[in-house]
């Protein structure tokens, strides 16, 4: 798939946190970015349209829903492709929750800790769109 094509939501409670993300987003060439600052903003964008997203970019402590809670609900509502678990966790806490997620068989290519490094995120992204 061409990432001009690729589909994100990205789901962050913190404004800044959030148009940062949209604008190296933007800065990769991706155009097809969706945002929402809760996980009920991301099921209601994820129902309202026809076709799963490619990716979920989530943050892990959302107010209403874990990250990972949402990402297993998407996924197991053929809502997402895949996703991309953030994280102001530590390295340890973020191996764990990727472990988990193996478990439940959950389509995360991976988890990013915050304040996230450009090169991780790209390299992440990539899998999604060769």
């Amino acid at each position: 798939m061409n990432k001009k094509n690729l589909r994100i939501l990205v789901v962050e409670d913190h404004p800044f946190q959030l148009r940062a993300i949209q604008c190296l987003l933007e800065s990769y060439g991706f155009s097809q970015i969706t945002l929402t600052d809760s996980a009920a903003g991301a099921m209601q964008k994820m129902l309202g349209v026809s076709h799963p997203f490619d990716i979920l970019l989530c943050d892990q402590c959302l107010p209403d829903l874990s990250g990972l809670d949402l990402i297993k609900m998407a996924s197991d509502l053929n809502l997402i492709s895949h996703a991309i678990l953030l994280s102001s966790l530590t390295p340890i806490e973020l191996d764990e929750l990727a472990k988990e997620a193996n478990t439940l068989k959950i389509p995360l290519l991976g988890c990013l800790q915050k304040p996230l490094k450009q090169l991780e995120l790209r390299n992440l992204l990539t899998f999604a769109y060769l």
